[in-house]
């Protein structure tokens, strides 16, 4: 960082505009391809699912909450786990407030997590969220949308995730899943992304990229190594 190029305000200007078209041409990439991720086909969902949230026994219906859009971020809690995962805490750290908005636009946002939801209850409190989380526990929803994992698939380290087969680290995996509901109820499975296809929804990380550090993560043992929940951190902010 010491040696980085350092010009007058003129060629800083000249380097910034160059920069500009590149911006603006990824945005017109990123909108085409929103605009094609609009147009993927559908599928109908045909299985039920019941899950326990605040409002007591709650189908994926239900979870629309008279709205025409839904969509469910995968989160990371095992039943057998004492908390949420730090990683998925990272982003859920930047879902408070969103709900109001999306419900502006016709979408309903909420959590899913394969814990019960004592345990969802009691980490949602301890961590501050104020967004609707409820539990699948007991249900097929995690290992329908690819994010929970038996015991058979962890002993043979091979699972289907990412729309490939990979080895995975732990029992849940993160995700982002959407349904639309039409005017007959119909339920409809439009989209999923995994992985880095979650990234869109943190906006930390998009404040970070804006840096000259940029996410400052190449030296670390993998990425996201110094993530904590953020009532771990040694300093707080």
């Amino acid at each position: 960082m010491e040696e980085h190029k350092i010009v007058s305000r003129e060629e800083w200007l000249v380097a910034r505009k160059q920069h500009l078209a590149k911006e603006k041409e990824f945005t017109r990439l990123r909108d085409q391809l929103s605009a094609e991720r609009r147009r993927l086909p559908w599928v109908k969902i045909e299985k039920e699912y019941v899950f326990d949230g605040p409002n007591g026994k709650e189908s994926l219906a239900d979870l629309f909450d008279g709205r025409s859009q839904l969509i469910v971020y995968h989160f990371m809690f095992h039943p057998s786990w004492p908390e949420g995962c730090p990683h998925c805490s990272f982003w859920a750290d930047n879902f408070n407030g969103i709900a109001v908005h999306l419900a502006h636009r016709d979408v309903t946002f909420i959590a899913v997590s394969k814990a019960r939801l004592e345990q969802l209850e009691a980490f949602k409190k301890r961590m501050g969220w104020s967004f609707k989380w409820v539990s699948g526990f007991g249900n097929d929803f995690g290992r329908d949308y690819h994010v929970s994992f038996t015991p058979e698939e962890m002993e043979r380290k091979q699972m289907f995730y990412n729309y490939r087969m990979v080895s995975f680290p732990r029992e849940e995996a993160v995700g982002v899943s959407v349904f639309y509901k039409n005017d007959r109820g119909e339920l409809f499975h439009t989209y999923s992304c995994y992985s880095r296809g979650v990234d869109m929804v943190n906006g930390t990380y998009h404040y970070l990229d804006l840096t000259p550090k940029g996410r400052d993560e190449a030296g670390l043992s993998f990425t996201q190594a110094w993530v904590r929940h953020h009532d771990k951190y040694d300093e707080p902010a």
